[in-house]
Parts: structure tokens; sequence; C-alpha cells
């Protein structure tokens, strides 16, 4: 079986719309939407949110999302590019879990729109 870990990206520091990830979209944090359609892919094995911020962590937590280790603030910064966070969530949870991963889904909360198909497809 493919072992596919899906990263939900939310750094707390946005300047554009300060708070994006927890604000309510459609009576839901934004924030909470990918962490949904992540439960609604069977392909995903585990999701988890990579985010520098109590706030954000807590947000995810109270809607099912699974935050077992925050991003350090080097990669929290406004120009951090993504790979490094991607890879950063992945090395965590490889040793947290001690095991590997096959493949690496990014799952950006903004983008709400996206539908399990669309993720199947992605996989």
């Amino acid at each position: 079986m493919t072992r596919i870990l899906a990263v939900v990206p939310a750094r707390g520091g946005s300047k554009g719309l300060p708070g994006k990830n927890v604000r309510p979209l459609m009576g839901l944090p934004l924030i909470a939407h990918s962490l949904a359609l992540a439960r609604s892919c069977p392909e995903v094995t585990r999701a988890v949110v990579s985010t520098d911020s109590e706030e954000i962590a807590a947000v995810a937590r109270a809607h099912g999302g699974d935050v077992p280790f925050m991003r350090p603030a080097a990669l929290a910064q406004a120009d951090t590019p993504m790979w490094p966070v991607l890879q950063h969530a992945l090395t965590e949870v490889e040793r947290l879990e001690g095991k590997p991963y096959d493949l690496l889904l990014l799952l950006d909360p903004t983008s709400p729109t996206r539908l399990p198909e669309d993720v199947a497809a992605a996989v």
C-alpha cells in the first residue's frame, strides 16, 4: 500500500490578510476545509498541519487536525519557500512514526474548493 502524507501548511504571520487561516469561510475556519478534504480522501494515509502559530494549531485541533510538531520560526517567514516546509514536515512525521512515506501531498489552506476527485487525480 502506498503511504501518502498530506501536509496542510498554515503560517501565522500572514501580511496580506492577517489571521486568514482561522478566518471563517462558509461557516468554518479556512484551514478546516483542507482538513475535511484530507479526511474524505482514502488515498491519504495521514494528514498533518505544519504551523508556527499556537492559535492555528488550536483551531486545527478543534476541527480534527493533527499537529504533531510546531514549525520552526526559520521556516515561517514571509519569503520561506514551500519545499523546505514540506521537507521539514515529512522528516518530522517519519521520525515520529519510524517509517517512511512514499508520496507527499500539499493541501494549501488557501485553496478551499478542491474536491476529493482532484486529490485522486493528483495522486
